[in-house]
């Protein structure tokens, strides 16, 4: 008897969406560090904030965004370590955050609260979903 769970249309919905919302935080990301911020028409004191960042702002960053990118794929896959890896995103959103609002300022023309709520809303939602896919036996 065959009792593996069908695959719900919406996972490949809110996977693909993740996805593509979550490549633009690993595009920022790269060209953040391969020192590309020019080619996206930043100024020089906004590139200036981005070099500040110490080592372990960049690497919480890293987290967040590859987390959440991989999570993604992972949910794609219907892979259980989606939940992990979107676990970690968490954890990358909440360093970035504290650095962020409570470690460095934000240049006024940089700060977006319109975007932080989204960004979270996003990571916490699809960190929700994929438990709840996990739960209803649908990663494995």
């Amino acid at each position: 008897m065959n009792t593996a769970t069908k695959t719900p249309w919406h996972l490949w919905v809110v996977g693909l969406l993740t996805l593509l919302w979550n490549s633009v935080g690993i595009t920022s990301y790269l060209m953040t560090r391969l020192g590309k911020l020019a080619d996206l028409g930043m100024t020089p004191d906004q590139i200036a904030y981005f070099d500040s960042f110490p080592v372990w702002a960049n690497s919480v960053w890293a987290l967040g965004v590859w987390g959440a990118f991989f999570g993604s794929v992972l949910l794609l896959l219907r892979s259980r370590w989606a939940v992990i890896s979107l676990a970690i995103s968490v954890v990358g959103l909440i360093g970035t955050t504290v650095f962020q609002h409570f470690v460095t300022t934000v240049p006024a023309d940089m700060s977006n609260p319109v975007l932080d709520v989204v960004i979270w809303a996003t990571t916490l939602f699809t960190l929700w979903y994929a438990m709840k896919m996990r739960r209803e036996g649908v990663l494995r």
